[in-house]
């Protein structure tokens, strides 16, 4: 199959701009790229055990060739790893690989990996630069772009984190190939997502194409992962610290990470969550007139075309609605639900109504 030609995107930021790159095979491309970018010639290379064997040489190799000097540090996959602890241990290898503020931290992975790497490129030495070179649909379309970078904590996920842009995003629709079936399915609620929250004419494009949703081709994922980054771009260039419109970015993340925290981030991936937590905002939005039937059925039924993860037996509304009480998006005793007004649209709504959230939530538990 022919590869599709590169897309070059561009994002600005209020210090700089960054470029996100598309291109099938880039991975092996991208020691070049970064060498073009940096003098420093120094770099650490956090990855996950699973994606490094895949490509952690892919990446090394030619900056190797390049006189790079490159250290490389493993984590476990999983969203346990996203902890101060990791974090720690990370600095540490930061001081041993002798960076200095203008070396940069590559982050070969998914969304885990970006968050972590990202947390310690932001905060080490008051921040150093960041590669992203997502390996995930789900970090392709979302978390490598826009700044966002985090570690967890026991109360809630993404706690403790900062905005800190990367300096260039390498994107390589080739690897999915080598995701799991369940990991690249979690995924594609993000990229609905921006269907749903921005861009009425993507919906429809992937209203018509519903049925390669899960067996796409190379054409299909090169353009849904292309406008999805443009939709989040647009978001993010008016609101890049989220202090208003930025947080239509969180559509299904209000229910969906407390389903994660709820469960220890040990039984659901967080698409499967935020999957849930996107059908019950419909049902929110619906139910609260935001939203008119007509759309909301077009919006369930395209998202109904993806696997619905059931609850863990014994989770109940109450360990939900607990965890809700602690996200960081709430303003006094309101929740903020992001809902969408019509498809390509969605409004910022503070929620007080505990009953209605609760009934939303014991709705999908007894699915």
């Amino acid at each position: 199959m022919k590869n599709l030609k590169r897309q070059e995107i561009i994002i600005k930021t209020r210090g700089f701009e960054y470029k996100v790159l598309i291109e099938d095979h880039l991975t092996s491309e991208s020691g070049k790229a970064i060498d073009l970018l940096f003098h420093s010639k120094k770099a650490l290379l956090i990855s996950d055990y699973n994606v490094h064997e895949f490509y952690g040489g892919k990446i090394r190799q030619p900056l190797a060739s390049s006189k790079w000097k490159i250290k490389t540090e493993l984590v476990k996959p999983g969203e346990r790893s996203k902890s101060l602890s990791e974090a720690k241990r990370l600095y540490e290898a930061c001081f041993e690989a002798g960076l200095d503020r203008n070396s940069p931290i590559l982050a070969l992975g998914g969304g885990v990996i970006g968050d972590l790497a990202g947390f310690v490129a932001a905060t080490f030495m008051r921040g150093v630069p960041l590669i992203m070179i997502p390996t995930s649909l789900l970090a392709q379309v979302d978390s490598s772009v826009g700044g966002k970078v985090a570690v967890n904590h026991p109360f809630g996920k993404n706690m403790i984190g900062a905005i800190y842009p990367p300096r260039l995003v390498l994107i390589d629709p080739q690897v999915l190939k080598t995701l799991p079936e369940r990991e690249y399915q979690a995924g594609l609620p993000e990229i609905i997502k921006y269907g749903i929250i921005e861009n009425e004419s993507f919906f429809s494009y992937l209203e018509k194409k519903a049925q390669r949703l899960l067996k796409p081709d190379s054409e299909f994922l090169s353009e849904a992962i292309g406008q999805s980054i443009r939709s989040k771009s647009r978001v993010v260039e008016k609101d890049e610290f989220e202090s208003d419109y930025r947080r239509i970015l969180n559509f299904g993340h209000t229910i969906g990470h407390a389903l994660e925290a709820a469960t220890f981030y040990r039984y659901y991936l967080h698409g499967e969550a935020v999957l849930v937590g996107m059908l019950l905002a419909v049902k929110m939005a619906e139910e609260m007139s935001y939203l008119n039937h007509r759309e909301a059925e077009r919006i369930s039924r395209l998202l109904g075309h993806l696997k619905i993860r059931k609850a863990p037996a014994g989770l109940t509304a109450d360990q939900v609605i607990d965890k809700l009480e602690h996200d960081k998006k709430r303003q006094c005793d309101d929740l903020i639900f992001i809902l969408p007004d019509q498809i390509g649209s969605a409004v910022i709504v503070p929620v007080n109504d505990r009953d209605l959230i609760a009934h939303l939530v014991s709705s999908y538990l007894k699915q």
